[in-house]
């Protein structure tokens, strides 16, 4: 079988499209998730990636997980309630743990229905932009289990306690433009300009250094779990460990000669 995630690179943009189109782009196969863990893996070793963005073939982001394999018990819903929480946690939870400790930004080009596990998947990104066709559903409940992917930690930080809940007690779906209000996504725009308009934004986000990226990132992440003083400590060492890079030189370089950067990722 072909691989889930189609993988293209220009200068520092990486673009991952998750590439099942036939079943909505579903998260249901240990090997998928594994790619997943390898790509971040590999683009946190790769100094000339800058910034990724995520979307989907076909006419859904994802659609979560393979609710026939649940009904059947089968694939990663089978086993003992031991062997089936081990299933989560070597599975589908390695995702959100990769995409929270890759270091470079990741956009999710939402560019249809994401449901459940694809709604947390498209959480797990730093900026969400989507269609105007996308929907978004927290929709655990109607199938009678909870978010096992980090959904219950993700999209309360991104929405609020009381609008996460509201999804996640109703299970209901909500439109792009409903998403846009509640701060769930940064952007709608058409499906033709979904893809142009990630880009253009992966654009800007890569002319910038990339270690200056990278460490912003990490403080970002940080700061959602320590004290002010702590996070300053923290800044403090990122930022002298930034003002002694080479492209730290060449963006001050640039910016006072009213040039272009050219940034070495050194």
């Amino acid at each position: 079988m072909s691989q889930f995630l189609q993988v293209e690179r220009n200068a520092g943009v990486v673009v991952v499209r998750m590439n099942r189109p036939e079943s909505r782009n579903a998260l249901s196969e240990p090997a998928q998730m594994q790619e997943f863990v390898d790509l971040c893996a590999e683009l946190k070793r790769d100094r000339s990636a800058r910034v990724m963005v995520l979307t989907g073939n076909g006419k859904a982001f994802c659609a979560g997980g393979n609710i026939k394999d649940m009904q059947n018990r089968e694939g990663i819903f089978a086993g003992s309630p031991y062997e089936l929480r081990d299933t989560y946690r070597n599975g589908i939870q390695t995702i959100p743990l990769a995409l929270y400790e890759l270091d470079i930004p990741v956009i999710a080009a939402v560019n249809g229905p994401a449901i459940g596990a694809g709604l947390d998947l498209a959480c797990m990104c730093d900026i969400r932009i989507a269609s105007s066709t996308a929907l978004f559903a927290e929709s655990f409940v109607k199938l009678g289990i909870v978010p096992g992917d980090g959904g219950a930690w993700l999209l309360p930080r991104i929405i609020g306690i009381p609008k996460a809940s509201l999804m996640a007690f109703t299970g209901d779906t909500i439109d792009a433009v409903k998403a846009l209000e509640w701060g769930l996504v940064e952007q709608v725009c058409t499906p033709e300009e979904l893809e142009s308009e990630a880009l253009a934004l992966a654009g800007r986000i890569a002319s910038n250094p990339g270690h200056a990226l990278r460490l912003c990132k990490r403080l970002l992440r940080e700061g959602q779990h320590m004290r002010l003083d702590s996070l300053l400590e923290l800044s403090a060492a990122y930022q002298a460990l930034a003002h002694h890079t080479d492209d730290h030189r060449e963006a001050v370089s640039a910016f006072v000669e009213k040039r272009k950067p050219d940034y070495k990722d050194q």
